[in-house]
């Protein structure tokens, strides 16, 4: 079985705030973040602007529109998570290793990874489903877990990450490779131990 997107093929659609697709056991390249990581305002805008879109792109979208919607929207949310807002936990090294563990430890059971990088405030991650596991099971357990214990080790309560996520399954070796160099490429302009990169390929 292919581990790229066939368009030949049933797709798993469904949403929350955001539109999110899941094929088989194929790639899916995910970022989420931390609830404070954007200004409210840019958020309102944002919002204001895909609804918008939406009403004038009614799904199911071919391809092109789906590519389309990633570029306009998800591409302009990690350009403005690359510039660092909110509270940044993420950049103390012992919070980033406590998401970095949640990541391995299902690796090879529920999930095979190929790279991920916490930044000081969301994350990427690169990785394909095993067997019947679904992304928003995964996530949700990724998500309570650090939740938890981020939270208890900052002394504080309350939500950490923001509910919703982006994800594009993975089109072809192209795509995966573009993935790969985005998620290295993301943290070059950070101090080191400031976030935390791996690739499968480096063990």
């Amino acid at each position: 079985m292919s581990s790229f997107l066939n368009p030949d093929e049933a797709i798993d659609k469904h949403r929350h705030n955001l539109p999110h697709w899941q094929q088989a056991d194929n790639w899916i390249f995910l970022t989420y973040r931390l609830a404070d990581s954007l200004p409210e305002a840019k958020l309102t805008a944002w919002r204001e602007e895909r609804a918008t879109w939406l009403t004038l792109h009614p799904e199911p979208w071919d391809d092109a529109t789906e590519a389309a919607y990633h570029e306009r929207f998800a591409e302009r949310i990690n350009h403005w998570l690359d510039q660092g807002h909110g509270s940044c936990l993420l950049k103390i090294p012992a919070n980033s290793e406590i998401v970095a563990n949640a990541f391995h430890h299902f690796d090879g059971d529920r999930y095979q990874l190929a790279s991920y990088v916490v930044m000081p405030n969301h994350v990427h991650l690169l990785f394909r489903p095993l067997g019947e596991n679904r992304l928003p099971d995964l996530l949700h357990t990724w998500k309570r877990f650090t939740s938890r214990e981020i939270n208890k080790r900052e002394g504080r309560s309350g939500t950490l990450w923001q509910a919703d996520y982006w994800d594009r399954l993975i089109r072809s070796q192209e795509h995966f490779d573009w993935a790969l160099r985005y998620i290295a490429k993301n943290p070059e302009n950070l101090p080191p131990g400031t976030f935390r990169l791996w690739a499968a390929q480096q063990e």
